[in-house]
């Protein structure tokens, strides 16, 4: 059975998905921008926006029942591959001994502003 969280975002409706899906031992998080929680505004730096997107996943992480250290899998979405160094040093902080496996890719990210966009696939696995 499949269980979704949503955040209530327009886009939700709009382009039809969920902001995670919770099926079975896994749960799969939704490309997440780094807005800045209180204002909305994305950040200029990478960096920010890079802590601001992974906060905002471990929050729909708890949500699951889960939380970052869950997280098996990581894809980031560059809009200029002269970001990696500030984004691997925050990835490093985040993820430095919970080591899930990471594809990175230079792209578009179709909101101005944006420089950085995670999903997340996290296991909820006993044992």
């Amino acid at each position: 059975m499949k269980n979704r969280i949503f955040s209530g975002a327009p886009a939700e409706d709009f382009a039809g998905f969920a902001r995670a899906v919770i099926d079975m031992e896994r749960i799969y998080v939704s490309g997440t921008l780094g807005d800045d929680p209180e204002s909305g505004d994305l950040p200029d730096e990478v960096a920010a926006q890079t802590r601001n997107a992974l906060s905002a996943i471990d929050e729909t992480l708890v949500q699951a029942g889960a939380s970052i250290r869950n997280v098996v899998q990581a894809r980031v979405y560059l809009t200029d591959a002269a970001y990696l160094g500030a984004v691997a040093s925050v990835l490093g902080d985040v993820f430095g001994d919970i080591r899930p496996t990471n594809t990175l890719v230079v792209c578009q990210i179709p909101r101005p502003g944006a420089k950085v966009e995670i999903e997340v696939t996290a296991s909820i696995a006993k044992g």
